[in-house]
C-alpha cells in the first residue's frame, strides 16, 4: 500500500507494523517465507491515518482472505534489524486475534499465500504450529514468544536489537 508508514532513507528505514497472535486448538498460526525455516507473526505495515486494529483486519483479509476480531493489545516492540544493507527502526504492536469464521482458512497444516512490498511479491507459507513445539522454533521477534507462551495478561514492552 502506498500509504504505508514505511520510510526509506539512504542511511536507514523506519517501519510502523502491526502483528496478530492467533491461537486455536493448541496451535498458533504463523507465517514464513516459502522454503525458509524462520517464522513471524501475521501482519503488516500500518497505513497513514489507519488504526492498528484496522490495519490488522486489513492484513488478514489481504493475506489470508479471512476476517478476524482484534482482541487486546499483547505487546509493543521497538525493533532494530537489518533491512537489506540499511538498519531498520521498527515500532510494532501485537494483538490477540480470533477468526470470525474458522471455515475461511484450513485449520491445520500448512497453506500458501503471498504478500507484496514495494511492488514485489513474496510467497508465504502459513503454518499451524503446536504450542508445545514453539520453544524449539525461531519466531521473530524472538523476544515476544516467551511472553505469549507464559500466559501473562500484562502488556509487554520489549526492545529487540539485531543491529
Amino acid at each position: 500500500m502506498d500509504r504505508d508508514l514505511l520510510f526509506k532513507r539512504e542511511d536507514f528505514v523506519f517501519s510502523y507494523r502491526v502483528g496478530g497472535v492467533l491461537i486455536r486448538d493448541g496451535k498458533m498460526l504463523l507465517q514464513k517465507p516459502k522454503d525458509e525455516d524462520d517464522y513471524a507473526f501475521i501482519g503488516g505495515h500500518v497505513a497513514a491515518f489507519e488504526t492498528t486494529a484496522d490495519a490488522l483486519r486489513r492484513e488478514f483479509r489481504e493475506e489470508l482472505h479471512a476476517d478476524v476480531e482484534v482482541g487486546r493489545l499483547l505487546a509493543v516492540g521497538e525493533i532494530f534489524f537489518p533491512w537489506g544493507d540499511r538498519p531498520c527502526h521498527q515500532i510494532a504492536m501485537y494483538y490477540g486475534v480470533a477468526l470470525k469464521d474458522p471455515g475461511q482458512i484450513p485449520m491445520e497444516g500448512v497453506f500458501h499465500g503471498h504478500d507484496e512490498l514495494d511492488g514485489e511479491r513474496f510467497d508465504l507459507d502459513f503454518c499451524w504450529v503446536p504450542l508445545d513445539e514453539l520453544p524449539g522454533r525461531t519466531v521473530y521477534p524472538t523476544e515476544l514468544m516467551p511472553h505469549i507462551l507464559s500466559g501473562s495478561r500484562e502488556v509487554y514492552h520489549f526492545v529487540s536489537r539485531q543491529v
